[in-house]
């Protein structure tokens, strides 16, 4: 059996199982509030025994969809979404600041019984309607393990500075918030991933405080909690690119913003205690990946799997 990929066009791709489950929507087709920065993202994303591992606009933060591509502080816009953080004032409602990603088309898109890849092609819209970026995306759906009962998710970005002026790159804490470092690819989680525990490669025995690995960096994060209604537990691993990590190719720096109370999510922050610039037409890529599994898995689990998919 093979994987089963549908197609609404304007609307949305969906990835089903060998089992039935359908295990990725991504929806290009965004919601329309201008306030919410109305972007592709990827919702419902389940595991292979189809229990649900994402959040969709919850009532604390209805911009949280998902996992999506964001940047939260990007010279005086807000590609994140909602509330923007001004430095002496808190969090404020400034929906003229407030911009979007556009989807225009998909420049390529290959669907076969293991595996989907495709490359989108966005525009990063300012508030106003100036034109400030152009993004290649790639998406890949690939390694489903029925054995381990797990799936892989890659995601990567390319982006380019199309303005004539530089495009500055922070996130709350380079405004002044402490440990609000936000920014980058983020994933929101369910409302009973709250409390959820988290695993990094080197932090002890068990699982650490999300507290403890706030603005820390290494090549993956795991977050696994036990769901509501059903009897079980899911892991999430985020992880890097080889590259992301390599001070003599990246860019800049990226750390972890992951909380586990009083919202569930993860993100690959790319600006989190240091702005950066990109030029006029210059670009910067990323690449990231998602394994999604059913059960608590341990750090020996996820250090072994994670072998058995090479970059």
């Amino acid at each position: 059996m093979s994987i089963r990929v549908s197609h609404v066009h304007g609307e949305h791709l969906a990835v089903q199982a060998p089992n039935g489950t359908e295990i990725l929507r991504y929806v290009y087709r965004p919601d329309p509030d201008p306030f919410e920065s109305p972007k592709p993202y990827a919702h419902p994303v389940r595991t292979l025994s189809g229990r649900t591992v994402t959040g969709y606009r919850p009532n604390d933060h209805r911009w949280h969809k998902g996992v999506q591509m964001t940047a939260s502080h990007l010279s005086g816009q807000n590609f994140w979404g909602g509330n923007s953080y001004v430095p002496g004032r808190g969090y404020l409602a400034l929906p003229g600041r407030v911009g979007s990603m556009r989807h225009d088309g998909f420049a390529a898109l290959t669907a076969g019984s293991e595996r989907l890849a495709f490359t989108e092609e966005l525009t990063w819209v300012a508030n106003g309607g100036q034109e400030w970026a152009r993004e290649e995306r790639g998406i890949e759906v690939h390694s489903l393990d029925e054995e381990a009962g797990a799936w892989v998710l890659d995601w990567s970005i390319r982006l380019t500075n199309i303005r004539t002026e530089p495009l500055v790159f922070g996130s709350p804490t380079t405004a002044g918030r402490e440990l609000a470092g936000y920014t980058g690819l983020q994933w929101r989680g369910p409302r009973d991933f709250t409390g959820g525990r988290v695993l990094a490669p080197g932090a002890g025995s068990g699982a650490a405080d999300a507290g403890e690995l706030m603005g820390s960096q290494g090549p993956w994060l795991a977050f696994t909690a036990e769901h509501d209604e059903t009897d079980g537990h899911s892991t999430l691993v985020f992880a890097h690119a080889p590259e992301n990590l390599d001070e003599t190719s990246a860019i800049h720096e990226s750390h972890w913003f992951v909380r586990a109370e009083p919202i569930p999510t993860v993100a690959f922050s790319w600006a989190f205690f240091e702005e950066f610039t990109l030029e006029p037409g210059e670009s910067f890529g990323y690449r990231y990946r998602l394994v999604i599994a059913d059960g608590a898995w341990d750090r020996d689990r996820i250090t072994a799997h994670l072998t058995t998919l090479p970059w």
